[in-house]
C-alpha cells in the first residue's frame, strides 16, 4: 500500500512532467527569456546539500500575501502552493495539513505527520530555483531556521487558461506575491565595495604597519589577543570588536545575521545567540 508521502511525491512529479511535455518550441524560447529575467531580479540562493544551511545568499524576498504553506526540509517533498487570479492557495496540501490538525484535535491518530508552518505577509525567505513552464512559473523557496527548523515549498504562478502572458505580465504577477527586499539585498554589495576601498587603504599603509609591528616586537610588547564574540553581546559590541559585516540579513521577528568573510553572527532580540 502506498504511503501518503509517496502519493504526494508522485503528484508533484507528474504535474511537472506533464507541464514540461506540453511545451512547444516557441513556448520553450519564451520560457527561457522569462526565466532569465526572473533570475536576474530574484537572485538565487544556494543551500547546502542537506538543506541545513546556506552556501551563497541571494536576494532576500518578502512575502506580500498571507498563508504560504511550508514543510520542514526533513520532509521528503515540499508542498506545492499556487497563485492564480489574485489568490494564493495550498490546495490538497493545505487539506492534508487541516486533516492532520483536526485528527489530533479529536483524539484520533492523524494522517502522516508533517511539520508545517504557514508564512504570512511581511515574512522573509530565499529563492533557490525558478522553473519557467508553458502554463506558469515555479519558485522553489527556502527559509531561515525557525526554532531550529528550516522550511521549504514551491509556489507556482499559473497563467490564465489558454493564454501566454508577456514577460512583463509574468513579472508583474510574481511581484504581487514576492518582493525583493532592496535594503538587505543591496546592503551586502555596498558594504563589500566599501570594504574594498578600506582594504586598498590598508595595503597602501602596509609598510608603515609592518614597521610599527616590527618596532613593537623589538620592544618586547605582546600582540593583542584576537577579539572574542560572546553570547549576549549587542550588534554594536560585535561591530566594535571585528568591524562592519560584509552583509546584514534581517529575517523578521527580531532576528538578524551579520555575515563576515569567515564567520556568521546571529542575533535575536539584539543579542548574540549563535556564532558560526
Amino acid at each position: 500500500m502506498f504511503s501518503r508521502r509517496a502519493i504526494i511525491d508522485s503528484i508533484v512529479v507528474a504535474g511537472v512532467l506533464a507541464s514540461s511535455l506540453a511545451m512547444s518550441p516557441r513556448s520553450w524560447a519564451q520560457a527561457g527569456g522569462v526565466q532569465q529575467k526572473l533570475q536576474a531580479k530574484y537572485t538565487l540562493t544556494k543551500a547546502t546539500d542537506d538543506k541545513s544551511d546556506i552556501v551563497t545568499a541571494g536576494a532576500v524576498v518578502t512575502l506580500e500575501k498571507d498563508k504560504l504553506l511550508m514543510y520542514a526540509v526533513s520532509t521528503g517533498a515540499p508542498p506545492q502552493n499556487t497563485y492564480k487570479d489574485g489568490r494564493l492557495s495550498s490546495g490538497a496540501f493545505g487539506a492534508h495539513e487541516k486533516a492532520q490538525a483536526f485528527g489530533s484535535f479529536i483524539g484520533h491518530p492523524p494522517p502522516k505527520t508533517v511539520t508545517t508552518r504557514y508564512y504570512v505577509t511581511g515574512e522573509k525567505f530565499w529563492v533557490t530555483r525558478i522553473d519557467a513552464l508553458s502554463d506558469g512559473v515555479v519558485f522553489y523557496i527556502f527559509t531561515d531556521a525557525v526554532q531550529d527548523i528550516r522550511y521549504y515549498c514551491t509556489l507556482k504562478f499559473i497563467y490564465p487558461h489558454g493564454q501566454t502572458p508577456s514577460t512583463d505580465q509574468v513579472m508583474s504577477m510574481v511581484g504581487e506575491v514576492l518582493k525583493v527586499d532592496q535594503d538587505n539585498s543591496q546592503q551586502g554589495g555596498d558594504q563589500q565595495q566599501a570594504g574594498g576601498q578600506d582594504q586598498g587603504q590598508q595595503q597602501g599603509g602596509g609598510q608603515d604597519q609592518g614597521q610599527q609591528q616590527g618596532g613593537q616586537a623589538d620592544n618586547g610588547q605582546a600582540q593583542a589577543a584576537p577579539p572574542t564574540i560572546e553570547l549576549g553581546q549587542t550588534p554594536d559590541q560585535v561591530i566594535g570588536l571585528i568591524g562592519q559585516p560584509e552583509k546584514k540579513i534581517e529575517l523578521g521577528g527580531g532576528k538578524e545575521i551579520f555575515v563576515y568573510k569567515d564567520i556568521k553572527v546571529t542575533f535575536v532580540g539584539g543579542k548574540v545567540v549563535d556564532v558560526q
